[in-house]
């Protein structure tokens, strides 16, 4: 039995369609208000509350894949944003992750961030799984100390961890920045980053799944930390032009450079926006492929077709 949290996020939506194929799943959710239950599922309401009690939820468990958090937002209207980060990535996970060991739960994957390596690689530099952690914002920070506690708990216990730090995730039904880039190519807008030479890291989402559903029980990924990504590093300007083949909307991308956007931006308080634009993330995934004898199945083209079918087939579906 695998209980899985965040199932009706965007990444655990995904892995809830793929685990229910092989494994008898349970899910937790906070509200269950608008979910569908699929026959055969068992669901329970439970929260990421640092006292949420989990002993009924964890009756039979032999793994749990931990997908829910407080999720980076871009104007987080917080006042104090890092309590807030805490009080459910690092406190509620950690309090999970006490009974789940307490509960005879062989296995904890937990699905991280790869903003605990930072948010930004110097020309030729690749992130690594085994970098010290060096997060920059408050939500960084909180997935850094939940992992900190979750090896803490393994080695007090004995239940294995698992650690995987995604990069950017695509896919289907993706939201924010991605989403919000479909549209303007599909609008045939005219934008100014035709001439950007970073390189940046991404992971479709099928790609993502296949690995933590590997990771539920691959002998070699017990108390490990991954990195995962689609194995193929893009500029910004080449991401706008392979995604506009796969909307069949050629992109219009004017040679505006990188060191101009910036100054525009951080004139209209736009500086961090830039970076995620202008600047790079790479991330090296050998570990992962050589440990596991993983590959990402599913490549950067086809993921972004996929992506633009789902798009445009929703697009439809509003008219």
């Amino acid at each position: 039995m695998i209980l899985l949290t965040g199932a009706t996020g965007f990444v655990g939506g995904a892995v809830l369609e793929s685990v229910s194929k092989g494994f008898s799943v349970r899910v937790a959710l906070r509200s269950l208000d608008a979910f569908f239950v699929p026959d055969g599922l068992e669901v329970f309401k439970a929260s990421l509350k640092p006292d949420q009690n989990w002993k009924n939820v964890l009756v039979g468990v032999l793994s749990v894949i931990h997908c829910a958090a407080r999720v980076h937002v871009m104007k987080d209207q917080s006042s104090d944003p890092l309590t807030e980060f805490r009080q459910v990535n690092v406190e509620g996970t950690l309090n999970l992750a006490r009974q789940a060991a307490a509960a005879n739960v062989k296995r904890f994957v937990f699905i991280s961030s790869i903003k605990v390596n930072g948010e930004v690689t110097a020309e030729g530099v690749y992130y690594k799984a085994d970098d010290i952690p060096a997060p920059m914002d408050q939500y960084g920070v909180s997935k850094m100390e939940a992992e900190h506690g979750l090896r803490a708990i393994a080695a007090e216990t004995g239940m294995e961890v698992v650690i995987i730090r995604p990069v950017l995730v695509y896919g289907p039904g993706v939201k924010a920045n991605f989403l919000d880039m479909m549209r303007w190519l599909n609008k045939g807008v005219p934008l100014p980053f035709g001439a950007i030479h970073n390189r940046r890291s991404l992971v479709a989402l099928d790609n993502l799944v296949d690995l933590i559903v590997t990771c539920i029980d691959h002998p070699a990924a017990a108390n490990q930390t991954f990195l995962v990504s689609d194995g193929e590093e893009l500029s910004t300007s080449e991401l706008l032009r392979r995604m506009g083949v796969a909307l069949g909307k050629p992109a219009c991308l004017l040679p505006v450079s990188s060191s101009l956007l910036e100054v525009g931006a951080a004139m209209f308080g736009k500086k961090a926006f830039a970076q995620r634009l202008c600047g790079s993330l790479q991330v090296d995934i050998s570990k992962t492929r050589e440990l596991l004898g993983w590959s990402p199945p599913v490549s950067l083209d086809e993921a972004l077709r996929h992506t633009a079918v789902h798009f445009l087939a929703q697009k439809r579906s509003d008219i």
